[in-house]
């Protein structure tokens, strides 16, 4: 996983790619990135995670060097946090994400696909979790790879899974294919966005095989009712 600096994640905040970003069409083999894809809105999902019941014992960093202000909040059906975006470029590479274009690449990542290769960080919307640690254990809250996630920025919502880890004390990052699709600028370095993000990861939900991005939008559309239409 990348984490950009402070001074990089801020700047990045006005970097934004236009309203409607295009259909990513992968090669052969690997599921096509869709915009635009949540019946269930923004504002109905943020709705629901306005108050914040902390489930972690402390606080996370945006990027290194930024204060811990981020808890992660939970529900009896959720956790959620609301974070920057950092671009995850890991794992296998193509040629978007590659050692030339993302000076912090790394070839693998936490969770493979069914075939085990590492995921396609430009292919499927993922997002990264923080490694457990004394501040949050994601594993002891119904989350793994492949746990089904609702991403927001504006008005858009992304469908994604749970695809790698990342610093036991930084939280915000998700994939190339997760920005692009929110209309961030997926750039790994120097794009994504410093604010503004919502992170929603359905508890005991899990997509299998874990890069089948068509079976993530159909289990996040039905959590996500589930979701906002909980009393």
């Amino acid at each position: 996983m990348r984490v950009q600096s402070l001074s990089l994640a801020a700047a990045s905040a006005a970097l934004l790619a236009p309203a409607t970003a295009p259909t990513t069409q992968p090669p052969h083999g690997d599921p096509p990135v869709a915009t635009r894809e949540a019946t269930v809105t923004a504002t109905g999902l943020l709705a629901k995670v306005r108050d914040c019941a902390p489930v972690s014992r402390g606080r996370y960093r945006s990027d290194y060097g930024a204060p811990a202000t981020i808890p992660v909040c939970g529900t009896g059906d959720a956790v959620y946090w609301k974070a920057d975006m950092d671009i995850d470029c890991d794992g296998r590479p193509g040629p978007r994400c590659n050692r030339g274009t993302d000076p912090y690449f790394a070839p693998g990542t936490a969770f493979a696909q069914s075939d085990g290769r590492p995921l396609s960080a430009e292919r499927l919307p993922f997002i990264v979790v923080p490694a457990p640690s004394r501040i949050w254990d994601y594993r002891d809250h119904g989350v793994r790879g492949g746990s089904v996630v609702a991403v927001i920025h504006r008005d858009r919502v992304q469908y994604a899974v749970v695809g790698d880890t990342g610093p036991q004390h930084i939280i915000g990052e998700a994939s190339y294919a997760a920005a692009e699709a929110l209309g961030i600028r997926p750039d790994p370095h120097g794009g994504g966005v410093a604010s503004g993000v919502t992170y929603i990861v359905f508890k005991n939900t899990r997509v299998s095989p874990i890069e089948d991005h068509a079976a993530a939008v159909a289990a996040g559309e039905r959590a996500a009712k589930r979701f906002v239409g909980a009393r």
